[in-house]
Formats: C-alpha cells, structure tokens, sequence
C-alpha cells in the first residue's frame, strides 16, 4: 500500500513538472501603472489550491492586497493583484520582488510543487506540538509551566482562543541539546501531562490529545485553522443574531447564493478590513475542498468586499440549504478567529528556558488572560506578543498594567495597543525584578499548576 501511494506521490509530481515546463508560469510586477500600489499579475496553468498558494506567498512577505481579480476557470489560472507594503507605499524592495518572482515563477524549486508548504523553511530542530480545548483564564500559563517541568523550550508560538476553545501550534526544543525532543517515552509523557492540563484534572472533560511530531515544515496559521475547525468552533454561530459577538466584535456579512444557469455558488462577505483576511477566507474554502472560479477584492477602504464564485471540487454548487448554513458558519468563524480584542504587550529580552512560563504566571496572577499570543525567538531574543484581557471581563486596569512592567521591566514589557491608556513611573527600569535577580532553575521549575 504504501508503495502504491509513494508510486502516485512520485507520478503526481512528474505530471506537475511536465505541465510547467509546457505552460510555465508567468509572473510580472508592474510599479508604473498606478501611483500608489504595485500589480502583480499571475498565469498559470490551473491546479487546485493554486490561488491559495499564490495568496499565501503574498501573505508570508506582510504584503497588503488592496485589489484582486481571479479567474481560474478551465485549465487556466490568471490573478491580478494589487498590492502595498506595510507602510501602504509600492513595494520596491528588489530582494521582496525577486522572492515572488521565484516563489511564482517557473522555478522548479518554487512553492508550487504539490506537497511544499508555502514561505516556511525547512527544519527538523524542533518538536511540533498541537494542542486544542476549553478557554479558561490561566490556561496558557499552565501549560508553559508544564513545558519548563520537562525541561522544554518554547522557541516559537501561536495561540488562538475563539468562542470558547483554544488552540496552539508550540516549536519546542530540549533544554540541553536545543534540539527536537525525539525520545518517544519522553514525548509519551508531554502529551499526557497537557492533556491532562486541557480537561483541568477532569476526566469526565472531553479534549483531543496533543499531537507532537518532529517536523520538517510547518504553517500554524493553516494549522490553527484547522485545528479550531475540527474542534468545530463555527458550530456557535447563530445566523439570526445581532451584529456584535459578545464581547463586543463586529460579526461579519456573509451569504451565500446559487447561480443555477451556470452552476456557480456565489458567496459575498463584507467586514473590517485586517491582515491575512484573504488568506482565511480562500484557505477556509479550499480546505473546504470548494474551487474558486472567479473573484473580486475590493479592501480599498476600512471595510472589505469578497466576491467568490465557487463550485465544490466534483463540480457542484453548493447542493442543500444544511451546506449553505454550514459554509457561511465557518467563513465566519475563520474571519473572526484572527480579530482578537484586548490590550497589545510585546516583549522583548533574551531568551532562556522557562520565560514564557514566567510571564504567562504573572499575567495569571494579575487577573489577565490571554486571547491570543505569538511567540518568537530570533539570535537569542525573545519577540513575543500577546493580547490579554482582564479574566472577569473588565476593562484591563491600567495600575495592574504598571504593576506588571515594574516587575518585568518597562522597557521589556511595552503597551502596543488597546484603549488602556498606561503611565509610565518616574523610574524607569530597563530590567525588572522578576528578570534580574530570579533566573535559576529553581525558581522557573514551580511544578505542575499553581494558584
């Protein structure tokens, strides 16, 4: 069987090889023709989940798409893209131009080639670990404490909560060798201890194990989706509720119709514009296994407008009035996902084994919880990222907010966002308390949970 999967793999490939070489792709990037925005423009030959990639390569660069036109139907791929950096200015970058011309181009190296991972460098220096539950205030804080008892760094993070669930995609190396954790006795006993941690101590909660595995490439924004898509966190959605969630997000517009005389579904979103929207919205559908045949953006203005006409991947429209629910449920869920409120924190000092522990416990023992966190470790310094909220659904405090930057330091710990407006002591410290005077092991390795 796995002969016969690996013969397929390898015939797969070589048919993908012999269509570019046939019809390879053509990028061309064009700063002349409007003032403010640069056009990319695509064609290739057609292949599902192609606009994905072309969108995800777009995405990984921090480029913003302003406009977009696709149309994929028949054999042929065309996508006409405009787009800015992240200072809304042309991209002029020669090193950022080359990248997609390689990345889209007829490159037998680019991200084309059916089983790669878009803009994600290849590595086995880290274990993977997926992990997906219950929100509860001091999760986060717990299984990083977990984490730093099993001798375990947390290199780099991406945490979600969305509508009651949790899910996370950690990088973690072994404390000694800053290598992956490969032993598999060793990785039986991490995925037993946070599971354990996901259903609180209770047997009776319901959770899906952790996954770890050692991995050669990963994308965590496709994971998280995935993940929270399997835990079906879209099953919340009510199609008939008022316009803001509760805790105050716009709900966005979506709607689904049928274009019986050419067999399309048309599905119309409408919402505030925001990074890697469309990355969600076309990952969602593609995962979704629907083909999108045309398309017009338009995130011009504060708001966005996505118009997809999408068949299912046997060339169906959208077949029953359950699928209907079902697709504008999970658009929505994915477009929320990602909008998370709260007050912004960054972080920024040199990483070492149980910081993320450390913090996460402070933010806990201050009443905070976090919605949402990145966590990156880059030349030895920690870049992290997180988005918290008072636990009781409060305003967070702004004396709680100084009290914490006392402690970890107000030049480490800096307010980024959020409408807490935070005043500065008239000491300034470049290290805090907790980061100056308590690094040994003993104060890191705290056990387990703790109050």
């Amino acid at each position: 069987m796995d002969d016969c999967l690996s013969y397929s793999y390898h015939m797969d490939d070589e048919i993908a090889r012999f269509i570019r070489r046939v019809n390879p792709p053509k990028v061309v990037i064009d700063n002349d023709v409007y003032k403010n925005v640069t056009v990319i423009t695509v064609d290739s030959a057609n292949k599902h989940g192609i606009l994905l990639e072309v969108v995800q390569v777009l995405t990984d660069l921090n480029l913003t798409i302003k406009k977009a036109y696709i149309s994929s139907d028949g054999g042929w791929f065309m996508d006409v893209f405009n787009v800015t950096n992240q200072d809304g200015n042309k991209v002029t970058d020669e090193i950022v131009l080359d990248y997609i011309r390689k990345s889209l181009g007829p490159d037998e190296s680019s991200c084309f080639s059916p089983r790669s991972t878009i803009g994600v460098k290849q590595s086995v220096d880290f274990t993977v670990i997926e992990l997906t539950g219950t929100d509860r205030p001091g999760l986060l804080s717990e299984l990083c404490a977990v984490l730093t008892d099993l001798q375990c760094n947390v290199v780099n993070a991406e945490i979600w909560t969305h509508r009651a669930k949790a899910a996370a995609v950690l990088q973690v190396t072994d404390e000694e060798t800053c290598s992956a954790v490969t032993d598999p006795e060793r990785l039986s006993k991490i995925r037993k201890l946070l599971g354990y941690v996901l259903t609180g101590g209770s047997r009776s909660r319901r959770c899906r194990e952790p996954k770890t595995t050692v991995s050669s490439s990963l994308n965590a924004d496709r994971k998280l989706h995935q993940l929270m898509f399997a835990d079906r966190d879209y099953d919340e959605w009510e199609n008939n509720v008022d316009d803001e969630d509760k805790i105050g997000r716009v709900v966005p517009d979506v709607d689904v119709s049928n274009l019986h005389d050419l067999d399309y579904s048309i599905v119309m979103i409408k919402c505030k514009d925001r990074p890697k929207l469309l990355f969600d919205t076309v990952f969602t559908l593609t995962d979704m296994k629907y083909v999108v045949s045309h398309a017009s953006i338009d995130a011009e203005g504060p708001e966005a407008y996505q118009e997809y006409y999408i068949r299912h991947t046997d060339g169906s429209p959208v077949k029953s009035e359950a699928e209907r629910q079902r697709v504008i449920k999970c658009l929505k869920a994915a477009i929320q996902r990602r909008v998370f409120e709260g007050l912004m924190l960054e972080l920024c000092t040199s990483d070492r084994v149980g910081l993320l522990s450390d913090v996460t416990r402070i933010f806990r023992e201050n009443s905070l919880t976090v919605t949402r966190a990145e966590v990156k470790t880059k030349g030895g310094k920690a870049l992290n990222t997180f988005y918290v909220r008072d636990a009781s659904g409060y305003e967070v405090d702004a004396k709680t907010i100084d009290s914490i930057r006392q402690l970890i330091g107000q030049k480490i710990l800096q307010v980024k966002g959020g409408n807490t407006e935070v005043k500065s002591s008239s000491q300034e410290t470049q290290t805090g308390f907790l980061f100056g005077v308590f690094k040994s092991r003993s104060f890191v390795n705290f056990g387990l949970i703790r109050s």
